[in-house]
């Protein structure tokens, strides 16, 4: 459904230094820098898979969305979405797909969002009968039905975002490019907008890109990321086994219930955090057996949990190693 072939994106920025003099020099001659949004990227996604596609501010991620919507065009390579070119933007193209940007907004501000929703369904031409039920799933799914009538600006972030996401489906699109879409969100809202996404890529068989800097929207959404820095592509692979690859080594949370030595704590692994009686150690998976054993009986600890490293870390991790590898 997506492809990308030695994608490259490229901007020519004018520099210059401040002052009115450099300013009046600016005039009839310029200084230019070539920067490199995105060198070399290639990736393929498969119909109905759910990616996320990570890397920090300034990655390159925002930039290949809109090359791949079709906003952009390349500055060299080949982008194939959905069997066309984006940059064509056909109309089969546009029909298929929809880009939900966290930071901007498609709904009218002074008017429901129900009208923005009979708009939309003109623009995109989606007959009467198909609408009504598009709506009618879209609404219970995201639970829209106070929301429908009432003004755009009275809405909450998390009410306006939730109707957002609703105006980018009413056409039924089968690609999905999300970026940021739970940015600024309670965690109860941030957890009904994955549960939406999850629930309509397995009711169309939709393909998900997902750009999110909350891990947690990552790990319950996405199976499968590609991982981008300074516009380099530098992973691209299944998540759980790159957590494995990156730290084979778990986090053990637990709280004591009674005094116990030091010494009795370290010997069982590394003490990542201590706050009080509530203890992180990072331990060996292959002693996960032994040491679960002795905080369950001798320690008698409470609230055991057993987890796999933070997606940040392993993250913070992969971009450090990425750019000594460049430096070097």
């Amino acid at each position: 459904m997506i492809r990308a072939r030695d994608l490259k994106k490229h901007f020519k920025v004018h520099k210059r230094p401040p002052g009115f003099a450099s300013a009046m020099r600016s005039l009839v001659s310029r200084k230019y820098e070539v920067v490199k949004a995105v060198d070399g990227v290639t990736f393929t996604i498969e119909r109905g898979e759910r990616v996320g596609f990570l890397g920090p501010n300034g990655a390159g991620k925002t930039t290949t969305l809109k090359v791949l919507s079709g906003l952009l065009h390349p500055t060299s390579g080949e982008v194939e979405v959905e069997g066309k070119v984006p940059f064509r933007r056909q109309t089969k193209f546009l029909e298929a797909i929809t880009l939900v940007m966290g930071q901007k907004s498609q709904l009218i501000w002074d008017l429901p969002p129900s009208e923005t929703y009979a708009m939309n369904r003109a623009v995109f031409d989606v007959p009467h009968e198909q609408f009504k039920e598009t709506m009618a799933e879209l609404t219970e799914l995201l639970d829209l039905g106070p929301l429908l009538d009432k003004p755009t600006r009275q809405l909450s972030l998390g009410e306006r975002m939730k109707c957002e996401l609703a105006a980018a489906l009413l056409h039924r699109p089968t690609t999905l490019f999300l970026d940021e879409p739970t940015i600024g969100l309670d965690v109860a809202m941030q957890v009904a907008i994955r549960d939406f996404v999850r629930s309509y890529n397995q009711k169309h068989d939709a393909t998900v890109l997902l750009t999110s800097h909350y891990m947690d929207d990552v790990v319950a959404l996405c199976p499968r990321i590609i991982v981008i820095d300074a516009g380099v592509l530098i992973h691209d692979g299944d998540l759980r086994q790159l957590i494995k690859t990156m730290d084979p080594d778990k986090r053990v949370t637990f709280t004591l219930t009674g005094v116990v030595a030091e010494d009795e704590i370290t010997r069982l692994g590394s003490v990542l955090v201590r706050d009080g009686q509530r203890i992180t150690l990072r331990v060996p998976e292959r002693e996960i057996p032994a040491v679960v054993g002795h905080l369950l009986g001798p320690l008698k600890v409470a609230d055991l949990a057993i987890e796999d490293p933070p997606l940040e870390e392993i993250l913070r991790v992969m971009f450090g190693r990425a750019r000594e590898a460049a430096a070097s």
